[in-house]
């Protein structure tokens, strides 16, 4: 019988001297499991160790590589100390231990718990383990929360990263001291605004003396920062400046609290209303004095244009630049020569070289775009056969099929806890378990289920929507007939039928600009 053993650690180990080397902890565990594996006489078939992973994480890399090898039935058996290092989730208990792994004819060992998949009558304690670790999981996550909401209303710092201009106080945790070199530029941004200059000007200017933008300050200094996602990273661009000349931050108040996590399940995070923000005034030095700061807010209201659906909005957010990928910026012409608008890119002005600079009139990619539709409209209205060319419905029929395969687990998983409520019910009257420990252990049992009955009715309710919308696709050809023989298009077309454009640079000597639409059917 082949073994692999999987390790979790998921506090940062204080001894290690090198980051490469495993922790203590993480050196316990394959001891306590490679002992434990030889004295069964089975064969090691690899350790499979991540360190500084929590129980809840899907990203973590040996468990991913673990799964991968087990789907694979590279090994027999599945090793670990215990069934919360594999993972805290209940739903992945469900998923792997007790789905896939007997199909893949893997069996899962927990030596501490005494978990054992080849031991049936210990089906009902994993599954309650999987219920605790669930618990610990959002009890923990909710007294982090409790924590730091605690720690942002009295105004201390509870970022990753100190703010460009500013840096952590050594001497104070959650305390921000000034750093005076950032400081510099930061009164120049906010000065050179005030003096009328805008802000692809300014980030201009910047990269034109070769300051480094914050991201690459930060890395050259040896400070933490978020690592950047695009290209041309060591630029300064709009949206930096933009950004800074409306940041609290640099009048000494701490704001924080402008994006919030999901679930505790996840990383993912989506933004706040303004008013949940955390907001605390005079928590650290201004590096900005009031009135300045005054002068740029209202300077900054000033310039703020109006969101045009007609025109200047009608490609928002939809046009890219074919070279660099940055969404491409809205510019209009003077009164004098007929006030036409146009897309650029907008790290055309950034600095030398920065760009090819892709530019085109709002008109003529309008105009190209009805071009197009009207020639697939023409070319799909030409088949008998709706199927052989574009299926609307192809995507809600994929959405359908997910939810009912999710709606066929939900109700599973309900049975299976109403049948665990039943269990434990007669082990109570056979005197198995004592009434205070029935009360505890199906109080979980009938949480989840009236969860899980909550899911399961919200999942058909949206199940009858998409069967609703499918109904009304199987007249496509009505449906592509509106947006044929069209003059303009407007806002609400756009954002139904494109994903985003492509925009290339004009080829030389020409008037052709390389355009690729990406539809969103």
């Amino acid at each position: 019988m082949k073994v692999a053993i999987y390790c979790r650690l998921s506090e940062e180990d204080r001894n290690k001297q090198f980051e490469t080397d495993d922790s203590n902890s993480i050196q316990n565990q394959k001891s306590m499991l490679l002992q434990y594996a030889m004295e069964q006489g089975w064969e090691l078939y690899n350790i499979y160790s991540d360190d500084d992973y929590t129980g809840s994480d899907r990203r973590r890399p040996e468990f991913n590589r673990l799964l991968k090898d087990a789907e694979q039935r590279r090994f027999d058996i599945i090793l670990c100390k215990t069934q919360s290092r594999f993972t805290r989730e209940l739903e992945l208990v469900e998923k792997y231990i007790h789905g896939l792994f007997p199909i893949w004819g893997i069996r899962f060992i927990s030596i501490v718990d005494n978990a054992d998949t080849a031991n049936k009558g210990n089906k009902k304690s994993r599954q309650i383990n999987g219920l605790v670790n669930e618990w610990y999981l959002e009890d923990m996550s909710e007294n982090i929360r409790s924590v730091l909401t605690n720690r942002r209303v009295n105004g201390f710092h509870i970022g990753a990263f100190a703010l460009y201009g500013y840096k952590k106080d050594p001497d104070q945790k959650g305390h921000l001291i000034i750093d005076e070199e950032a400081a510099v530029v930061v009164r120049e941004v906010f000065t050179l605004f005030a003096q009328g200059y805008g802000k692809t000007a300014i980030a201009r200017m910047l990269n034109d003396r070769g300051i480094p933008n914050p991201t690459e300050y930060k890395r050259l200094h040896g400070l933490r920062y978020q690592q950047p996602k695009t290209k041309n990273s060591t630029l300064w661009k709009y949206f930096a400046i933009s950004d800074m000349l409306t940041n609290e931050i640099y009048i000494g108040n701490m704001v924080q609290g402008k994006y919030g996590s999901v679930s505790y399940k996840t990383k993912q995070n989506k933004p706040r209303p303004k008013e949940e923000w955390y907001r605390v005034e005079g928590t650290h030095e201004p590096i900005i004095d009031r009135e300045l700061w005054e002068r740029v807010q209202a300077l900054v209201a000033q310039r703020a244009k109006p969101f045009d659906v007609g025109t200047i909005g009608l490609f928002a957010k939809k046009a890219r630049c074919a070279n660099c990928g940055y969404t491409m910026r809205s510019s209009k012409t003077s009164p004098q020569r007929g006030s036409k608008h146009y897309l650029q890119c907008s790290n055309r002005h950034v600095a030398k070289d920065a760009c090819i600079g892709s530019f085109i009139s709002v008109d003529r990619l309008e105009r190209t775009v009805i071009d197009e539709l009207n020639r697939l409209a023409a070319e799909y209205l030409d088949k008998d056969e709706l199927e052989q060319n574009i299926e609307f419905c192809d995507n809600l029929q994929g959405q359908k099929a997910r939810l009912l395969s999710d709606l066929t687990i939900y109700q599973k998983k309900i049975d299976e806890y109403s049948k665990g409520i039943r269990e434990l019910y007669m082990d109570k009257v056979k005197g198995l378990i004592s009434e205070s420990d029935y009360v505890e252990m199906s109080k979980g049992f009938t949480t989840e289920r009236d969860r899980l009955e909550h899911v399961l009715a919200d999942g058909e309710k949206q199940l009858a929507k998409i069967e609703e919308k499918i109904a009304a696709g199987d007249n496509c050809r009505e449906l592509i007939e509106q947006y044929t023989n069209l003059e303009h298009l407007t806002r609400e077309i756009v954002e139904t039928l494109i994903d985003y454009i492509s925009i290339g640079k004009r080829i030389p000597g020409t008037r052709d600009v390389p355009i690729e639409i990406h539809w969103n059917f």
